[in-house]
C-alpha cells in the first residue's frame, strides 16, 4: 500500500465537528487525547484556519505541516496498524455479509459492520490512547495545539471516506479486495460474497468512468447504462 497525500484544506467558518457517526466517533477521540478544553478550541481554530498544510496517510501514520504564526511546525501523527489476526478476522467480516464491500467502495462505514468486528475482537475506531503524535514546538502537553489540529482536520477526512481509517489501520481497498479475491482463490468465499465483490467492483468502475466522462459532456454514455 502506498502512502495518500490529501490537498491542503482551505479555511472553513463551519464547526470542524464530523458529519458522520464515524467520524464524530474520530472527533470523540481527539477530544480524549486532549489536555484540556483550551487546547481543543486552540486547535479547532488553527484547524478552521487553512493553516494545516496537506496531510499525507500511510500504514499507521500521518504527517502533516502545521503553520502557526511564523512558524512551521512538522506534525506527525500515528494509529496502531490492526495485527495479521485482527486483520484476517477483519476480512472474514467483511466478507461474511453481502453488502459490507459494496458499502465500503461507496463511501460508507455500515455501524453493523463495525460492531460485528468488535465482536470479533477488532477495534477500527480509536481511542484517545491510540492517537500518538509528535510535534517539535516544545510544547510541555502531547498532543500540542498543533498535532490536535491535525488530528482533528484528518476527522474531516475520515467522516468524508472511511478508508482514510481503514488505511492508518493498514488496509487499502487493493488489500482487502485482493483478500477478498484470495479467500475465493481457495474456496473460502461464499457464492453470495463472489456476486457481491463482482457488483461493487463494477459500481467502482462505473463510477470512475462517470467521473472521467465530467470533463467530455460530448462523450458516449448509453455503455454505461
Amino acid at each position: 500500500m502506498t502512502a495518500v497525500t490529501f490537498g491542503r484544506i482551505p479555511p472553513r467558518r463551519s464547526t470542524t465537528r464530523a458529519a458522520t457517526w464515524w467520524g464524530r466517533a474520530w472527533v470523540r477521540a481527539v477530544e480524549e487525547a486532549a489536555y484540556s478544553e483550551g487546547d481543543l478550541h486552540a486547535a479547532r481554530a488553527i484547524s478552521r484556519s487553512g493553516a494545516v498544510g496537506g496531510i499525507t496517510v500511510d500504514r499507521g501514520s500521518i504527517v502533516a505541516a502545521c503553520y502557526d504564526r511564523s512558524d512551521v511546525w512538522s506534525v506527525a501523527g500515528s494509529v496502531p496498524e490492526l495485527d495479521p489476526i485482527s486483520r484476517r478476522a477483519f476480512v472474514d467480516v467483511v466478507g461474511g455479509e453481502s453488502g459490507h464491500l459494496a458499502s465500503l467502495l461507496s463511501g460508507e462505514l455500515p455501524y453493523r459492520l463495525v460492531e460485528q468486528a468488535e465482536e470479533a475482537g477488532v477495534e477500527l475506531l480509536p481511542y484517545g490512547g491510540e492517537l500518538g503524535t509528535a510535534c517539535p514546538c516544545g510544547a510541555w502537553v502531547d498532543p500540542c495545539v498543533h498535532a490536535l489540529a491535525v488530528l482533528l482536520q484528518v476527522a474531516w477526512l475520515v467522516d468524508g471516506d472511511p478508508w482514510v481509517l481503514l488505511r492508518l489501520r493498514g488496509l487499502s481497498p487493493e488489500d482487502l479486495q485482493a483478500e477478498l479475491a484470495r479467500r475465493h482463490d481457495t474456496g473460502e468465499e461464499t457464492d453470495e460474497l463472489a456476486g457481491d465483490l463482482a457488483t461493487a467492483v463494477d459500481a467502482a468502475m462505473r463510477a470512475a468512468r462517470v467521473v472521467a466522462l465530467a470533463d467530455d459532456p460530448s462523450a458516449e454514455i448509453t455503455h454505461l447504462v
